[in-house]
């Protein structure tokens, strides 16, 4: 069976990250606060962050980048909606004649890969997961980007 039909969890178990008891817990716990398993998984200390991103990353086969070292190009970013980016967890990165690339933390969000699609006008989505710390880093420093710029919006 391929990686991409079997469930986080059954993964997650035969990877040897977490026990059956820990996913039956986190699985009791999700039907009462319907979290997505893996955020879960890792608000608990059952698994880290990255152990969660790599698991993803080979189940649904997007990669998983690091881009603390990574050239935005800001001109092109403030061309999304900050709530894509604050509300949904989307950061677009690069676009090239064909195709948007979208930084996402939870490859399962459907709505935020909507709003993403919907705001690429069109040109093919391709995504790459991060971790929440850089996505967080991303939004300060578009924050910081976009408070730089006002004051030039008015001249």
């Amino acid at each position: 069976m391929s990686q991409s039909h079997k469930k986080l969890g059954e993964i997650l178990i035969e990877s040897g990250l977490i026990s059956q008891e820990q996913l039956d817990a986190a699985l009791v716990q999700q039907r009462r606060t319907k979290e997505f398993l893996g955020k879960i998984l890792v608000k608990t200390g059952a698994i880290k962050e990255k152990d969660l991103l790599e698991t993803l990353s080979k189940q649904f086969n997007i990669p998983y980048i690091s881009v603390k070292n990574k050239y935005i190009n800001w001109e092109f970013v403030k061309t999304f909606s900050a709530s894509l980016m604050v509300d949904y967890g989307c950061f677009p990165l690069e676009r090239d004649d064909w195709s948007v690339t979208i930084a996402i933390t939870n490859p399962l969000d459907a709505w935020a890969l909507a709003e993403a699609e919907k705001q690429a006008g069109g040109l093919r989505l391709k995504t790459v997961l991060i971790s929440s710390d850089e996505m967080s880093q991303l939004i300060q420093r578009y924050q910081q980007y976009m408070r730089g710029n006002i004051p030039k919006m008015f001249k």
